[in-house]
């Protein structure tokens, strides 16, 4: 790379990350060298382009606009060296966030064959139930589940997936408990909520295009989804999950479908771009493959 996109793509890492000292580990050269380059650059142009303190950086007017040029020319020039080697040769390092559960249920087995296909990608995966800040973690694409519209609008986003969203106990719990046999009765259950992604204590029912909302009483709060599974398998409650986060533990036994006259609000799973609407030619390669896939597999 030459001196000029060099200098341009370490400004990027270093004013999406906020630190010099992380932008140098991701980028695996020194924090001087890091410095070195930006302040190489600035003195080229003539103007500031990051603000510096010992614990963070910022940007200043001019860094922002350069910033978003940056951005453009970046991905440009990875169109066209793309484009050159052609479809088959995707190479390159993509950074791909997810939920930990449905990453590890659904995204994962269905990325062996891409990178199968693709020997030249390295993909790294940042696996969290957590909302992650998707600019500063440097993530291409993050995979996300949700019911309703996405937090972040300016990001770009695509729906890759509908999945079926279901209510369910143990068989020991419903042996102590009894099942319920309207969302009604949810109101005497012991009930696992988990944060995020569906932690709400009002769970939306639809039968015979009636819709009803029904307020469960939380006798656990988690925050993460593998939390959720493990606490309703070891019959502490009645948990909303999906059937992919769930399948397994159904087939077997050791979870068991309640309410199944009443559907609930499918979740969407969606793929989004940080950087804004037009991804890379590697990213977009990976995310329609994920598309193809995971709907096929919901």
């Amino acid at each position: 790379m030459s001196d000029r996109w060099q200098e341009m793509a370490v400004f990027v890492r270093v004013a999406e990350s906020g630190s010099l000292s992380r932008a140098a580990r991701e980028l695996k050269l020194s924090q001087p060298s890091v410095s070195r380059i930006i302040g190489t650059l600035e003195a080229r142009l003539g103007t500031t382009l990051l603000l510096r303190t010992t614990r963070s950086v910022s940007l200043t007017e001019a860094g922002a606009l350069y910033l978003d040029r940056a951005r453009y020319l970046l991905a440009e020039m990875e169109e066209a060296e793309q484009a050159a080697r052609g479809t088959d040769s995707l190479h390159g390092v993509i950074r791909l966030a997810m939920p930990v559960l449905y990453g590890t249920r659904a995204v994962i087995p269905a990325l062996a064959p891409f990178l199968a296909r693709h020997p030249d990608l390295r993909v790294e995966m940042i696996m969290s139930d957590a909302r992650q800040n998707l600019i500063t973690d440097g993530v291409d694409v993050a995979i996300r589940l949700g019911v309703g519209p996405l937090d972040d609008s300016t990001f770009g986003a695509r729906q890759l997936a509908l999945v079926e969203r279901l209510v369910v106990a143990a068989p020991a719990y419903l042996s102590a408990h009894g099942a319920p046999a309207n969302p009604a009765e949810l109101a005497r259950h012991d009930c696992i909520v988990q944060h995020g992604l569906f932690g709400r204590e009002s769970w939306r029912f639809t039968h015979n295009q009636t819709v009803t909302s029904v307020n469960v009483p939380a006798k656990l709060w988690i925050n993460s989804a593998p939390g959720i599974l493990a606490a309703a398998v070891a019959g502490m409650g009645i948990a909303l999950v999906t059937r992919v986060m769930a399948g397994e533990e159904l087939r077997t036994g050791l979870l068991t479908q309640l309410l199944e006259p009443y559907r609930l609000d499918p979740a969407e799973v969606y793929a989004i771009f940080p950087a804004g609407p037009r991804p890379s030619a590697k990213v977009r390669a990976i995310v329609d493959h994920l598309g193809a896939t995971l709907d096929a597999n919901r």
